[in-house]
């Protein structure tokens, strides 16, 4: 697991309309980047719902969101129309950030085990160094840990 202090790793994916978009293009900013499962899950949707309600809240401290999972672009433009998401979500679909942020775990439910990705966000500074990392997130608490975290409470 990447940890507080390590460089992020680089990452150009492509988001809902097909635009390619780097982490590189946030140099000098503060970014927070969340992996989640899959679009429209009760999970996912609701982490992604709370991240959008915080939203004005992440604006105000110039802070970015980005959303990745291994969804397909047209899956996120059908997530981000449906719940009005105000947020960058990018696909994955290689697994390349996925892996890259060691997020791609093996899981187990009801007794199967699989591979997936594990719901994790990491806050990254304006150098691109990795600032905090929320493990194992909870999809209804996560936003509002981070905000918690970046207001200093």
């Amino acid at each position: 697991m990447l940890q507080a202090g390590m460089k992020a790793p680089q990452f150009t994916l492509m988001n809902e309309a097909g635009e390619k978009i780097s982490l590189s293009d946030f140099a000098g900013k503060k970014v927070v980047v969340y992996f989640y499962p899959k679009d429209n899950t009760p999970g996912c949707t609701r982490q992604a719902c709370a991240f959008a309600a915080a939203y004005e809240d992440f604006r105000q401290m110039d802070v970015t969101v980005i959303g990745i999972s291994k969804d397909s672009q047209r899956s996120h433009s059908n997530f981000i129309r449906k719940y009005a998401l105000p947020f960058l979500l990018l696909s994955d679909p290689e697994l390349e950030a996925i892996q890259a942020y060691d997020v791609w775990k093996e899981k187990k439910l009801y007794g199967k085990v699989s591979m997936g990705v594990v719901r994790t966000t990491y806050v990254i500074d304006e150098d691109g160094i990795i600032e905090k990392v929320f493990e194992k997130a909870k999809p209804d608490t996560n936003a509002a840990e981070i905000l918690s975290y970046l207001k200093g409470e």
